[in-house]
Parts: structure tokens; sequence; C-alpha cells
């Protein structure tokens, strides 16, 4: 149903972007890809624009002519949502990199969705001002990839995820109408809720060119401690137990031993002894304002682990050792995806099912042959398995994987879990949704799409099963 893009658009863009309009094969093969297992999908042509006006132009001929368009940010997503499948135009959105107003009355700021997470968060935090979701790409990632995949990070078990945080969006739309979805204030009930539509949309409804998101105060005082297990799933099991307790982490993360150790390896840092018994760690902080109160819940935390059996207890006792301890967690997921061809599931299940969910993964990896390695934001419940070629055949990896992937989402499904917490859907997943929901609901979302973009032009080939 799609059109190749002639020589005569080819044209059209060039006028109208100039040098931002980039066919050479060169740039082609570069925005092939994004962070999802070895996948190329290169664009026939790639276009950076800077406004909101040249993207209303752009989307309204791709309309007419049935162009397929793919919106990509930094690319660093991990479903496959940024893969031009169909070729047709890539939109690359890293020209739109401006903060352009902190509003410090309001708590708001608004933004472009090019702006790096973590350089609009510490530009936030030079004004005592706080936006808590931080995935681990958060160095590289953009704002705008956040809001198209509602992520999340190791603080959304306390403060939430990206969609807490949106109130309006300027969106434009495939016909090249420009909208705002809401309003920049904190309650809202005009309406439907475009704005929570939009998030974690995955570039399916609009394109995403400014964004208000709201803010909170800077925490100013943490502490962190860093928890071994003899048992994997003995630290799962006191997760739950930790909330129970009535305590709330504002951060809680999950690590396999070899999920540690690859993260070791990586950054050349061998500070943390990980004894040979210890098959899994607890990295767990609690953070505010009063350095009392904060003591208070560590000290609950720890009456916690007594139930447990843990080895001795490291909790980091300067910020350098806080910033070591955290990048060792930020560093897993690269680490695990440098030992092999892989595959990752993002899995998320009520936090009290995770000890079953991590048994499940290797008795499935025990059926059917593979290795696994497993980390995630446990206070969410949410487990990333990463399973690991290895030494399977490719005739095991490409035929009889599905097969165990698809015995594991019906696993997640019947302990109360979905298919994805934080990565999306995008291309990867979608074969997967009919377990999660009916064909009535999937039609729903479909002739949602179609109101907002009734040529289906906008990143065709994502989150609907085929």
């Amino acid at each position: 149903m799609y059109h190749k893009v002639s020589s005569e658009d080819i044209d059209f863009f060039v006028d109208l972007l100039a040098d931002r309009c980039l066919f050479s094969q060169e740039n082609k093969e570069k925005y092939s890809r994004d962070e999802t297992e070895d996948l190329s999908y290169p664009p026939e042509l790639v276009l950076k624009p800077k406004t909101s006006e040249e993207i209303s132009k752009i989307l309204s001929y791709c309309n007419q002519k049935l162009i397929p368009v793919t919106p990509a940010g930094a690319r660093t997503g991990l479903s496959g949502g940024a893969l031009a499948i169909h070729g047709g135009v890539l939109l690359s959105m890293e020209l739109f990199n401006k903060i352009l107003k902190i509003d410090e009355e309001n708590y708001q700021v608004i933004t472009e969705p090019g702006v790096i997470t973590e350089d609009l968060q510490n530009t936030l935090k030079e004004k005592g001002l706080f936006y808590p979701p931080d995935p681990a790409s958060k160095g590289s990632c953009f704002i705008g990839g956040n809001v198209a995949e509602n992520s999340g990070g190791p603080k959304a078990v306390k403060y939430g995820v990206t969609s807490d945080y949106v109130l309006n969006l300027e969106v434009v739309l495939a016909t090249g109408e420009i909208i705002w979805t809401g309003a920049n204030v904190l309650k809202n009930a005009t309406g439907y809720n475009l704005t929570q539509l939009m998030v974690g949309s995955e570039g399916t409804l609009g394109i995403v060119t400014k964004i208000v998101l709201k803010l909170i105060p800077h925490p100013t005082r943490d502490m962190l401690m860093l928890v071994p297990f003899f048992e994997a799933e003995e630290a799962c099991k006191a997760v739950a137990a930790i909330f129970n307790a009535g305590i709330t982490p504002s951060g809680l993360e999950f690590m396999e031993r070899d999920a540690l150790l690859l993260s070791q390896q990586m950054i050349n840092n061998s500070t943390i002894s990980i004894k040979d018994k210890h098959q899994a760690h607890l990295l767990i902080e609690s953070d505010g304002f009063e350095e009392g109160i904060i003591m208070a819940e560590c000290e609950k935390i720890m009456h916690v682990l007594e139930n447990f059996n843990t080895d001795e207890i490291l909790f980091a006792e300067s910020e350098a050792q806080k910033s070591a301890l955290w990048a060792l967690r930020r560093k897993v997921g690269e680490a695990v995806k440098s030992k092999s061809i892989y595959k990752e599931e993002d899995t998320v299940v009520p936090r009290y099912a995770l000890p079953e969910l991590l048994k499940e993964v290797k008795s499935i990896g025990n059926d059917f042959g593979f290795e696994s390695i497993c980390y995630g934001h446990a206070g969410d419940g949410n487990l990333h398995v990463n399973i690991l070629k290895g030494d399977l055949s490719d005739e095991k990896w490409e035929k009889e994987l599905p097969t165990a992937i698809k015995k594991l989402f019906i696993k997640v499904k019947s302990l109360g879990g979905t298919l994805s917490g934080e990565h999306g859907i995008g291309l990867v997943q979608k074969q997967y949704m009919e377990i999660f929901f009916s064909k009535s609901t999937i039609l729903m979302m479909k002739n949602i799409k179609k109101i907002f973009d009734p040529n289906l032009i906008l990143n065709p080939g994502k989150i609907f099963p085929d």
C-alpha cells in the first residue's frame, strides 16, 4: 500500500530542508538500526527537521503520497520502534534539542523532544528541580523517546514513570495538523485525555514536538546499600517483604550474579567483592530531605533483611562509591548484550510474583537449552530477561526460541503481568500481543490509530500483530 520515494519526492524534501535531507547509502545505513538485537532496516531517506512547521509539511506531503514515516530520536530503544521496516522516510528528531522554558514558580519545564534526558535532569537539578524517570540509557536517550515508550527506570518505584509527569504535548498529526493535547495544569477533567493516549504510543499516532513536564523538589540526601543473597529467589522474595513493611525505597534493583560480574568487567571496576556463593544482589536506595528519616528507613530495611539469608551488606560511604554502584547497575544491560547474540524480554508482574517468574524463566531455559541473565527494577516487578544464544544452533534459535518466549509470556499473564514494562512493543514484541489482548481490544486500538493516522503512514508495522 506504500509508495517508494521517487526523485520528485526527494526534490520536494531538498527544497524544504536543503542539506538536512540525507539520502546517501552511508546515512541510510547509519539510521537503519536502534539498540534492538542485530536488526537493520535502511530507510529510503533521512529527514532532519528543526520546526513543527517543517514536520507539518513533511507529514502532509507523505500522507498524500502514501510514503511511510518512521520517527526516531537517539535510537536507543530495545523493541525496534525506530526501525524503518517499510523503507520510506526516517524522521530524525535530533535537531529538536532545546529546553524552551523552565518555570520555577509552577515547577514545570517545556522542552523539545531531542534533549538528552540526563542533560535535562542536570539542568533542572541546578535549580533544585527534579524530573525523576531515569532509564538506564539516560545519558544518551532523548526525552521524546521516553515519552514515546513511557520509560521508567530505577526511580519509578517511588516516583512513577514518564506518564506521571507529562502535562501537555504539542503534536503534529499525520495530516500535518498541529495540536496541543491538554493544558499546562496539574488537574484536567476536560474531555478525553489525549495527552496520556500519546504517551507510550511509540510514534504511531503523531509526532511530538514540544513536551510540558511537571517537576518536584530535588531530594538533597540519599543512602545506598548493596545486598548480596545466596539464592536469587530469596532476593526476589525480599522485595515484596520490604514494601509489606511499609517502606518505599527510591530505588530497588535486582541483579543476578552473572549480570553484575559482566558489568564489572565492562567498566573495569572490581572494588565490589562478589563471592562464589553470591547468586544475586539487590541495590536499594532511600532518599529525601532529612538524614534522620532516611536513616530510620534504612534501619527498617535492614530489619526486614534479617529474615533472609544474606551476606554482609555494603553501605556506600561516599558520593563516588554511590556513583560507582549505580554505574555497575546501569551498565548491566550493555554488558550482558556484549557477551552473545541475545533477545531481551521486558517482563513485568506484580512484585510478589517475582520469585515465581524467575523460577519459570530458569525452568524454560532448562527445557529449551538456553542460558538467561536476569536483572531489572524489582520494586516495580519489572524483570529484564536476557536470553543468550550461546552455543544454540541457528535452527533452534530461530525456530524453537519463539515457542519458549511464548510459553514465558503465557506464564507472565497467569501471574497477573503484562508484555512490556517500559521498552514498548515496537516490532519485536507485537507477535505476542494476542496473548494479552482479545481480538476486539486490538481492533479498538487499531481503530484509534486510524482516527489519528487515516492512511496508516506513521511508524507502520509496529505494535499490532500481523
